[in-house]
């Protein structure tokens, strides 16, 4: 049953179209500016910190997360479709260039964790 989904090279055939949808990502994605993204996060600061670090106990830290999951949770709270008494009041006025840049500039943060030694 298997067999009909790999091709002679190996591969799995959904694994193909995933690599081929996410060559054909939109330019505009590409096109985010991590420099201009950390000049809006200063809208940002006050809850998630410029540096990604949640400020507030309510907020949570975005430093070194996905570029794709931040444009979706962004866009997701900018349509309604996710809820927040805050973000959705600051997301509805962000264009797709500002989450593009937004997104940018939060994932491009190296966030690192120590574990505390035994």
């Amino acid at each position: 049953m298997m067999g009909r989904f790999i091709s002679k090279t190996g591969f799995m055939v959904p694994i193909l179209a995933i690599l081929v949808a996410v060559s054909a990502t939109p330019s505009n994605v590409l096109a985010a500016d991590a420099a201009a993204g950390k000049v809006k996060a200063k809208k940002c600061r006050n809850c998630h910190g410029i540096d990604g670090v949640a400020k507030i106990p309510i907020a949570p830290h975005i430093a070194g997360e996905s570029e794709v999951y931040l444009q979706v949770q962004l866009k997701a709270f900018r349509t309604g479709k996710r809820k927040h008494e805050i973000m959705s009041v600051i997301a509805k006025d962000l264009s797709d260039a500002d989450i593009a840049d937004l997104a940018a500039w939060y994932s491009s943060i190296k966030f690192t964790i120590e574990m505390p030694t035994d």
